[in-house]
């Protein structure tokens, strides 16, 4: 399965694509079901339209998946859906710059400008949706917003039952100025 667009194909009305592929197909995502970080349980699904705007194109487009991800907390695989809405602009070259003038020449690059290259007659897909999906993770995911998570002494799971550890909450960076005794002068 390829994620092209075809320049050709974009009218003066914009084009409408949708796509559906596996994760596997996205090298990062493969990479990272490989080393067991997630699994996916539903295909990545993209819709988008792409607009030509003299020598831009801009996508803008919506991505959906399901995903399993362990718990942060309490390390218990739990499933999420993974949405995100996106828009990401190609250029051929930067606009408003001199024709001889080479792309790493420039004083702002173009992934500062969030532009992305492309050369020829179509726009491979694949890393700018790849990487749409990678945003759309939880940076710390949890099962639940209520989750208690393990036992730090000895790894209960407080979801499920209380354990006999002590847990006071104490920062021990500061545990020995517990017993300082300041001279009032």
């Amino acid at each position: 399965m390829t994620m092209y667009l075809r320049i050709e194909q974009i009218n003066e009305d914009g084009l409408d694509l949708e796509f559906e592929a596996p994760p596997e197909l996205f090298p990062v995502l493969s990479e990272m079901i490989h080393q067991e970080e997630c699994r996916f349980t539903a295909p990545v699904e993209t819709a988008l339209r792409a607009i030509r705007i003299d020598d831009m194109i801009d996508v803008k487009g919506t991505l959906n998946t399901l995903v399993r991800l362990p718990c942060s907390r309490c390390l218990k695989e739990y499933e999420t859906a993974l949405g995100s809405r996106f828009e990401l602009t190609y250029v051929r070259r930067l606009p408003g710059f001199q024709e001889d003038l080479q792309p790493d020449e420039a004083e702002i690059s173009a992934a500062e400008m969030g532009l992305i290259y492309f050369e020829g007659e179509h726009i491979n897909l694949l890393d700018g949706i790849q990487e749409q999906v990678i945003m759309a993770m939880p940076v710390r995911p949890l099962c639940s917003d209520h989750c208690k998570g393990l036992c730090a002494n000895c790894g209960q799971d407080l979801n499920a039952a209380e354990c006999c550890c002590n847990r006071q909450q104490s920062d021990s960076r500061f545990a020995v100025l517990k017993n300082l005794k300041l001279d009032d002068e």
